[in-house]
């Protein structure tokens, strides 16, 4: 049997869908993406963060094969169905989508949020997906990176035996 938070994952087909409803109920759609390899106190509060600047927010995960080209031939640790079920899993996280392509720019422009969202470690200039939103009215913003807290920097202490 399958959890609750396993409904949480969709394709971009049923998003697209689910968004559009959402509009008709004047939702705002809060949208970031990102790999979530191994999981960390980071992500917790930066998703918690995001939820609460509209009603409802969707995360997309990269692939297996969209992280091992963004980060190397080690990564990720989880595949993306382990990623997503855990992301899923957080009461901040409203739904839960794998992508593909190396960047979201094409899930950004079939879903339209009213927030893109990313970390504070992003300039501005360089989020994906900025002028889709924009171009139709939405906001675009970044919260504050939590120092120490990246799966990089998680693996890297595990490598070196600092758990």
């Amino acid at each position: 049997m399958l959890p609750a938070y396993a409904g949480k994952v969709k394709t971009l087909e049923e998003l697209v869908a689910t968004v559009h409803d959402l509009r008709r109920q004047g939702k705002q759609v809060v949208f970031t993406n990102g790999c979530f390899d191994l999981l960390h106190r980071g992500h917790v509060r930066y998703l918690d963060q995001a939820r609460r600047l509209g009603d409802v927010l969707i995360v997309a995960i990269n692939s297996d094969d969209s992280v091992r080209a963004l980060k190397g031939p080690d990564r990720p640790v989880m595949s993306h169905e382990e990623r997503a079920e855990l992301v899923a899993a957080l009461a901040a996280v409203d739904y839960v989508l794998i992508f593909e392509e190396p960047d979201p720019e094409k899930v950004i422009g079939a879903l339209e949020p009213d927030l893109l969202v990313k970390g504070g470690d992003w300039p501005m200039d360089q989020v994906v997906g900025r002028q889709i939103v924009e171009r139709r009215g939405g906001r675009v913003c970044t919260l504050p990176y939590v120092e120490g807290a990246s799966s990089s920097q998680l693996l890297q202490r595990i490598r070196e035996g600092e758990g």
